[in-house]
């Protein structure tokens, strides 16, 4: 099972993790070993509230199938046990970033003082610039 908050939880038969062969170079076991995770979890069908499926869903994320399959490879550790506790903190990491509420922008207006400013200072280095030019004679 897999805990994303107080009150939400994943039960552990939505998600599907297959141990395959990690790529890369290895040594003596690279090709006996399985020790990385494919870990899937299907958003449509899973028991996520409709706000966190929505979320998701309009995530733009390469590892969201056109779906609403997550796919989450996990090979950066030697054993399988680090690998799935790497694909499921990566998994709960995305679902919480679909979640976060970003502020929305309000639109500020300069200040009277800070217009003035600001229109000063062009005068100022149009002035300095034009005295660059060639003297006229």
């Amino acid at each position: 099972m897999l805990i994303l908050s107080t009150h939400v939880t994943i039960p552990s038969h939505e998600l599907e993790i297959t141990a395959i062969r990690a790529q890369g170079a290895g040594g003596q076991n690279v090709n006996k070993v399985s020790s990385a995770i494919h870990l899937r979890f299907d958003v449509k069908a899973s028991s996520l509230p409709d706000f966190y499926k929505q979320r998701l869903l309009q995530l733009s994320d390469q590892r969201i199938s056109k779906d609403g399959v997550i796919v989450i490879k996990a090979q950066t550790h030697r054993t399988q046990e680090k690998n799935r506790d790497d694909a499921l903190q990566r998994l709960k990491e995305l679902i919480k970033k679909a979640t976060q509420l970003t502020k929305t922008r309000r639109p500020t207006k300069a200040t009277k003082g800070s217009q003035k400013r600001r229109m000063d200072k062009k005068t100022q280095r149009g002035k300095t610039k034009a005295l660059r030019g060639k003297p006229m004679i």
